[in-house]
């Protein structure tokens, strides 16, 4: 009877350690819990800090795609973020007729794979303080480290500080910066 209990005291401990474990993953931004059992797109329109790259995503047509099977990487900009971008930047870039520029902004914050923190920093420590990130556009982002904290930089020199890292989703994972990197072309 005493072994009995026993088995279903540790069936029972570690049923919640798994809950927990689980639990853990499901990381909080912009107010919103981001599940890791929902895809990229579900998630984001969910986070108030990223209203404005939900909305260039949607103006770009890139819906779909986000929601697909990736794996992604996205380095995903809040609205404080475009904010620092000059006065008139974003109401152009969602017109329509600038939806193949908005479509390379975006995309330049895609890596194909999913690349999460403890990945990037054996990459960059490989690369001897540096990482070349291939993004989705064909063009090239920079990732490197400023003490425990991970940067990406852009060809023009834009660099843009990684604020809440692993946001895991079911088709890759985000982490979230604090500035748009701009593609060279």
């Amino acid at each position: 009877m005493k072994s009995l209990r026993t088995v279903t005291l540790i069936a029972s401990t570690l049923a919640l350690l798994v809950g927990f474990a689980g639990f853990s993953q499901t990381k909080m931004v912009g107010g919103a819990p981001m599940y890791p059992s929902k895809d990229i797109v579900s998630n984001a329109v969910n986070s108030k800090d990223h209203t404005t790259l939900v909305a260039a995503v949607k103006a770009a047509g890139l819906v779909e795609t986000l929601q697909g099977d990736g794996p992604f990487t996205v380095f995903a900009p809040t609205n404080s973020a475009f904010d620092k971008l000059p006065e008139g930047t974003v109401s152009t870039l969602l017109k329509p007729e600038n939806k193949s520029k908005l479509q390379g902004v975006l995309t330049y914050h895609v890596v194909a794979g999913k690349y999460g923190a403890k990945d990037l920093m054996k990459m960059i420590k490989k690369g001897k303080g540096m990482a070349k990130l291939t993004t989705v556009n064909g063009d090239t982002l920079t990732a490197m480290m400023d003490g425990d904290a991970i940067k990406v930089k852009d060809g023009a020199g834009n660099v843009a500080m990684v604020t809440i890292a692993d946001v895991n989703q079911s088709n890759g994972v985000i982490h979230v910066v604090d500035t748009v990197v701009l593609p060279s072309a």
